[in-house]
């Protein structure tokens, strides 16, 4: 790969200014419906970090953060299907009010699973906040509570999202050139 990050991005989806409002309107929501609750965020790295990051700023009411590395992509561009615990939660989850985080849902088998394993820790609650979503790609019914952005299948990178572990620090979200890994 080149030093030249842009020579493979075809078009920005989502720009910098776009994602800064969506950020504030669901930390605004969040603040809304968590009131009085035991609000623990859990953060599920790589992905989601750069977007919970900003999204904590944006919740108005004490909360915790844990987080987790779950993994069903490896170096690819789509789902194996079979998911991993890399690194599991620090924290007891047990009666808290639990608001997972994820950068993009795809198939869902990854966040279908992470929720069974959640709830089997007896929660009081859980919810999703999925940055991005790509409904068309969907295998299983998972559909998330707080959502910035329907996208359509296309691979995007940027604000947490990578090929290969490059592209993550891009401000925004763009749709990647299928040169980039159809090598």
């Amino acid at each position: 790969m080149k030093n030249d990050m842009g020579k493979y991005i075809s078009k920005i989806l989502i720009t910098e200014e776009q994602i800064r409002s969506k950020v504030k309107e669901l930390g605004e929501l969040i603040t809304r419906d968590y009131q009085d609750k035991d609000l623990l965020v859990v953060c599920i790295l790589k992905g989601a970090m750069i977007f919970m990051a900003d999204l904590v700023r944006e919740i108005k009411i004490p909360l915790d953060i844990d987080t987790m590395v779950v993994s069903s992509y490896g170096s690819s561009t789509t789902s194996s299907g079979v998911v991993r615990i890399l690194k599991d939660l620090d924290e007891s989850i047990e009666n808290r009010d639990v608001l997972i985080v994820e950068d993009i849902i795809d198939t869902g088998l990854t966040l279908k699973y992470l929720m069974d394993n959640i709830f089997s820790r007896g929660p009081r609650s859980v919810k999703i906040c999925s940055f991005l979503d790509k409904p068309e790609r969907r295998k299983v019914n998972i559909v998330p509570d707080y959502l910035g952005y329907s996208i359509p299948d296309e691979f995007v990178v940027g604000y947490g999202l990578d090929y290969a572990e490059k592209y993550r620090n891009l401000p925004f979200i763009a749709v990647l050139d299928p040169k980039a890994y159809e090598k």
